[in-house]
């Protein structure tokens, strides 16, 4: 407990002269620093990525299981995975700026962390155009603007050339599996319809709620998409797919059945909202683009 008392005061002697930084999350909450942040602490996969992106990989100091990428962040140290984080841990790292994922952190220790006065940056980039303005802001709060700019600019011209590539292309109604037993997929809200839509693919069931639906068999017969997909394990086992999409193939009057159109992407390429995403992108694009071929 006590270190974690000593988490609530800012760590480290101050440069001299430092300049506070600002930045503005992902949830609205504007975040100021007294200098940039040196001691980085990550608590998603996603966001570990995202520092690294923009700049700062080197001022990490813990991340949570399954942070993989790129492969220095390997060796740091784990504070914890998607189910719990070791707060004693943390507060012994002496963080000033913990960046956390609403939506996958346990909320309570979250709230601990904030209790403490250590600084917060939530992110959750939910479309394709937000991850290169969250590279932007990380790099306001840790010093390393040049780095984060020219990372998004680099983004921003390859999701350009993507649309680009794909706009106006027919529409294909797509399913996305998340999991089989219960059967879920994703809204319109989630990043993984954005790369959809991107693709020119329409997902079937984007206007249902939650986030996370979950679905019967005969729902998806009667949507009868074109194209289904589902995540291969990325960061939890290489190339092994997180469900299979073969119990669809007993439906033989499933239009993507008939059309031989079941397809694996890398999770981490297409669940993670960080500039690798556009690699799954690509990936997906092009095999929707199959789809439209074997319409012929």
């Amino acid at each position: 407990m006590s270190l974690l008392l000593a988490a609530a005061c800012v760590t480290g002697a101050p440069a001299a002269q430092a300049q506070a930084v600002s930045s503005v999350d992902d949830h609205g909450r504007t975040l100021t620093l007294p200098r940039p942040a040196q001691r980085i602490i990550s608590l998603a996969p996603h966001a570990t990525e995202l520092v690294f992106a923009a700049g700062a990989g080197h001022r990490l100091v813990g991340v949570v299981e399954y942070s993989d990428y790129p492969e220095a962040a390997r060796s740091i140290r784990r504070v914890g995975d998607n189910k719990a984080i070791d707060l004693e841990t943390i507060a012994a790292l002496k963080p000033d700026l913990i960046v956390v994922w609403r939506h996958g952190n346990a909320r309570r220790q979250i709230e601990k962390l904030a209790a403490l006065g250590i600084p917060l940056y939530e992110s959750e980039p939910r479309r394709l155009d937000d991850i290169p303005t969250a590279l932007e802001r990380l790099g306001r709060l840790m010093g390393t603007e040049a780095a984060a700019q020219q990372a998004a600019d680099d983004y921003r011209r390859t999701l350009h050339a993507l649309r680009e590539r794909y706009a106006g292309r027919p529409p294909v109604t797509t399913f996305y599996q998340v999991w089989r037993q219960p059967l879920k997929t994703l809204n319109d809200e989630h990043l993984v319809s954005d790369v959809i839509r991107l693709c020119g693919g329409v997902n079937v069931f984007g206007r249902l709620a939650p986030l996370v639906p979950t679905l019967s068999d005969e729902a998806v017969l009667q949507a009868n998409p074109e194209f289904i997909f589902a995540a291969s394990m990325g960061a939890t086992a290489s190339d092994r797919p997180l469900d299979s999409l073969d119990g669809w193939k007993r439906f033989p009057r499933l239009m993507a059945v008939q059309r031989g159109n079941l397809f694996y992407v890398n999770g981490d390429l297409i669940n993670r909202p960080t500039p690798r995403v556009l690699q799954g992108a690509a990936l997906l694009c092009e095999a929707i683009e199959e789809a439209r071929r074997r319409r012929r």
